[in-house]
């Protein structure tokens, strides 16, 4: 065995931060990965990583090796990827990362029907409501809502994600109905965490805009999390209609003052820029465009 095939493992173990982490990753067994590293350490003749009880940390050696060894894996990768357009079909290991809610509701359901139609790829789907670095991350591709910062990253859009204000009907019928969006200050405002809008809600209407800076008692970083807070009648709060869609059409919760609209954001599969898109990126991408891409979506 030779210090190259010792690379991913390495990587691997450095990205996990742990043995046990990477052994699940790579399926071996966490004496296996130890041994490997202590043969590539062994080939090289130095330390590379600090080993205690708690947590694994790189020597400064590691670390220049590690920039060196992760752009090396990186490029074999592309290289795996580029000649895989040559086979006809996709296939390899694809990892995505997603929103928690939309992944749960919109892809998590559409995962058997793809990987039936392309049995040789093996999907690595990361649920995660904050912002991740695709790069970094090692993904292949990312479903991203909202506002999308500059970057190196290419964005496909799919489709419109709209919000709206809401609460239960128990809610409405104890405290009211806000009006107009000054109303609010009277009201209990759910706020989600990573919201990337600022602190303020934006209301349009009639070409005017009205901000409104909300207060409550339940801020979450879920999404999930805040519809229940609505049906169980806590408060009012800005939800995407992929989420309570259902909730809307049945009745469990109602769409407050309508005529004010909040801003329209969109739903984007983005991806690393690459010189060759792998064939199993381009297949998924397409396949979220056939069962998502609409500018009515069906949770609509």
């Amino acid at each position: 065995m030779n210090q190259f095939a010792d690379l991913p493992v390495f990587v691997t173990v450095v990205d996990c931060g742990s043995f046990s982490q990477a052994a699940k990753q790579l399926n071996l067994t966490k004496s296996a990965v130890s041994k490997r590293i202590s043969h590539l350490e062994d080939g090289l003749g130095i330390r590379l990583l600090n080993r205690t009880t708690r947590k694994l940390s790189l020597t400064e050696a590691g670390q220049r090796y590690y920039d060196y060894a992760s752009q090396a894996l990186s490029l074999a990768k592309r290289g795996v990827d580029a000649v895989s357009e040559l086979h006809g079909s996709p296939q390899g290991r694809l990892k995505i990362t997603a929103p928690m809610t939309f992944g749960v509701l919109h892809v998590a359901p559409l995962i058997s029907e793809f990987l039936g139609r392309y049995p040789e790829v093996e999907i690595d789907l990361q649920l995660e409501d904050k912002m991740v670095d695709l790069v970094e991350g090692g993904f292949d591709l990312g479903i991203r809502i909202g506002h999308l910062p500059d970057s190196n990253l290419i964005a496909k859009r799919l489709a419109p994600c709209r919000t709206v204000l809401c609460a239960s009907p128990s809610y409405v019928a104890k405290m009211g109905a806000p009006q107009k969006p000054a109303d609010l200050a009277d009201h209990n405002c759910l706020r989600y965490s990573y919201f990337r809008g600022g602190n303020e809600w934006l209301f349009l209407h009639q070409e005017q805009e009205f901000k409104v800076l909300p207060r409550g008692n339940f801020i979450v970083n879920n999404s999930e999390a805040i519809r229940r807070a609505l049906i169980a009648g806590i408060g009012v709060a800005q939800m995407p209609t992929f989420i309570i869609g259902k909730e809307l059409r049945s009745g469990a919760l109602v769409n407050l003052m309508p005529e004010y609209r909040l801003p329209e954001h969109f739903l984007y599969a983005v991806y690393p820029q690459r010189k060759h898109m792998p064939l199993k990126v381009r297949m998924f991408i397409d396949f979220l465009s056939e069962k998502l891409g609409s500018d009515t979506p069906y949770w609509d």
